[in-house]
């Protein structure tokens, strides 16, 4: 039997993949050890928004009590999860957000039909879609959250994902997904958005003659780095009231609560924190975020364009 010929083409669009999973993975995994203790001062802070008693008076204070109490372990406690969870996130991201531009590109019957030449608007829609995606990667990975308390007597992921996949079904993993989706489909907008735009403004700077439309391949180490802290910023403060953790907190396995609250749904739990109290409210923990996620962003974009600057065009 005649085994089917791979085309050069075909065989350019594994490699492609490998290299968006693989360089996607490694930039998240870089920066989730980084930011890893900021967003579990974040985690904590929203866990309080609607206690009578809040344990913590701020993201310092949250950062500060962790250490004294938990120590250095303490900041880093629940790591690994989140750490697979980042390198998946991110292969799915620039896997499908590089796939999306490619097609648009391969269909626009304009002269511009190169990836790396593609109009701004391509590029949004690109990262929309990749978000959307990539929604269902961090929804499941929001099924294992990180401690709002001290894990020191709780189960370890493996046996809480045991018991939310017993209680709740695979579809518990997927707990809060509407939050997630908005989030995602929104921030991965903004995200490579406004890096994008930023990008172009640098790459503006130093090269005033010369056409471009997309700005990765001339991006200097430092311009990607600042370009991706921007973006990270901006996707914080623009999407960061759907990105409130408590949806799951009244969804946690009896095994390991005293009581089970009613159900709660992300539209209900926005409204009533905003009632409650308020904008304010929406945005607890959103300063410590901001302070980590343009940090992690900056390290993204710049591990990821290192590697497709060093090895991409392998």
């Amino acid at each position: 039997m005649d085994v089917p010929k791979v085309s050069d083409e075909q065989q350019l669009d594994v490699v492609r993949a490998v290299k968006d999973i693989t360089f996607g993975s490694i930039a998240g995994m870089v920066a989730k050890v980084f930011e890893h203790p900021f967003d579990l001062c974040k985690v904590r802070l929203q866990s309080q928004v609607l206690d009578e008693t809040p344990r913590f008076n701020g993201p310092i204070d949250c950062l500060y009590k962790t250490w004294k109490y938990e120590g250095f372990r303490g900041l880093y406690r629940g790591l690994p999860p989140p750490v697979v969870g980042a390198a998946a996130e991110n292969a799915v991201l620039f896997l499908t957000y590089n796939n999306i531009r490619r097609s648009l590109a391969w269909m626009d019957p304009s002269p511009i039909n190169d990836p790396s030449k593609m109009p701004l608007s391509h590029t949004l829609i690109a990262a929309g879609g990749a978000g959307a995606v990539t929604s269902f990667v961090s929804s499941g990975s929001a099924g294992l959250p990180l401690p709002t308390v001290q894990m020191s007597s709780l189960p370890g992921p493996i046996e809480i994902l045991r018991s939310i996949t017993r209680t709740e079904g695979i579809r518990g993993l997927w707990l809060g997904h509407t939050g997630t989706l908005i989030r995602e489909t929104g921030g991965g907008v903004a995200w490579f958005g406004i890096k994008e735009l930023v990008a172009r403004s640098l790459v503006a700077r130093h090269a005033p003659n010369k056409e471009t439309s997309s700005a990765e391949p001339h991006l200097k180490s430092w311009e990607s780095a600042l370009a991706g802290a921007c973006a990270g910023v901006g996707y914080t403060v623009l999407l960061f009231p759907a990105d409130y953790r408590g949806e799951l907190r009244p969804r946690a396995p009896p095994k390991y609560a005293e009581s089970t609250p009613p159900k709660s749904t992300f539209t209900g739990v926005f409204k009533e924190i905003y009632r409650t109290r308020g904008l304010k409210g929406l945005y607890a923990g959103c300063g410590v975020t901001v302070c980590r996620s343009a940090p992690s962003s900056a390290l993204i974009f710049l591990v990821y364009d290192a590697l497709e600057k060093h090895f991409g065009q392998q």
